[in-house]
């Protein structure tokens, strides 16, 4: 009866959007909600869990697929055709450690269909929805099975007894491939920006900076990129090698990239310790979304 229930308010949902309830479609960037990082002591009782996949965000409109950035996402029509005509919250993925192969496939602005045959949009909100947050990713799952889609999969949220299950957890997923967690506290109401009712948890930290300018190699890196320098989003600099592969040196992300990298902690002056080059951060999408480079684009 309960799976009947669920089941039925999530088709008043749809009918609800297709009635004329959703938003237009919009150019400027979704409002998100953003994770805040895990800190020991927090009440994990309180949260639902769930791999953090890494993939690339995107943000079904009941109409239109787009990236974080608010781009349109260039998907196949046969893509997003049997999608609920309702927002949905989620990640384009393939798999984990698959990053960069993804990256490849969902930036074409023409797109191969067996490449995206590959892709899945793996759902963990239904922005604006009401009730708390469990209660959502019950209608969420009712809501998928509805529409039948196979790429189409809610991720699945489940509690934990306390930290000592979590953190093994965590574990799992990293020897398995997989980032780390995300914890959703289950009885807040949709929010966006960014809120600790959202927290991350990895084993090592990350974080996006703009590439400020190309430092040259040296030795047998003569002639290609030695390190990116980078700017953190409170204006400090600091220079990455480490993770640089020798394409990239060769062709590195342009000045104004935004890139994320993955650091052990922050040093006394406030800059990453051991950071190591992650990706370039593109789920703002081929159309842009990236800040405009710093006017002093010199390596400092």
């Amino acid at each position: 009866m309960a799976g009947l229930t669920r089941l039925l308010g999530a088709l008043v949902l749809a009918l609800a959007w297709m009635a004329g309830l959703a938003p237009a479609q919009a150019d400027p960037p979704p409002d998100l909600l953003l994770a805040e990082t895990y800190v020991a002591g927090v009440d994990v009782t309180h949260y639902l869990v769930s791999e953090k996949l890494d993939g690339v965000r995107a943000l079904w409109d009941g109409r239109v697929l787009r990236f974080r950035g608010g781009g349109r996402v260039p998907a196949p029509d046969w893509f997003t055709a049997g999608f609920p005509p309702m927002p949905l919250d989620g990640e384009l993925w393939i798999g984990r450690g698959q990053f960069d192969a993804l990256s490849g496939i969902v930036r074409k602005q023409v797109p191969v269909d067996a490449e995206w045959r590959r892709v899945g949009y793996r759902v963990f909100e239904l922005p604006d929805a009401p009730g708390p947050f469990a209660a959502r990713a019950e209608t969420l799952h009712a809501l998928i099975a509805a529409a039948g889609v196979p790429w189409l999969q809610a991720v699945e949220q489940t509690r934990v007894a306390g930290p000592t299950e979590l953190m093994r957890r965590l574990d799992a997923v990293v020897r398995a491939g997989g980032e780390g967690l995300m914890l959703h506290r289950a009885d807040a109401p949709y929010v966006t920006g960014r809120s600790d009712v959202l927290l991350k948890l990895k084993s090592w930290l990350d974080a996006e900076a703009v590439v400020v300018g190309h430092v040259p190699g040296k030795g047998k890196y003569a002639g290609m990129t030695g390190a990116l320098a980078l700017e953190m989003p409170d204006g400090k600099r600091f220079r990455l090698g480490s993770g640089l592969t020798d394409a990239l040196r060769r062709q590195p992300p342009s000045v104004g990239t935004q890139i994320t990298y993955r650091y052990l902690d922050l040093t006394k002056n406030g800059v990453p310790r051991h950071p190591r080059y992650l990706r370039v951060r593109d789920d703002f999408g081929a159309s842009g979304g990236r800040p405009a480079p710093p006017s002093d684009i010199r390596a400092q």
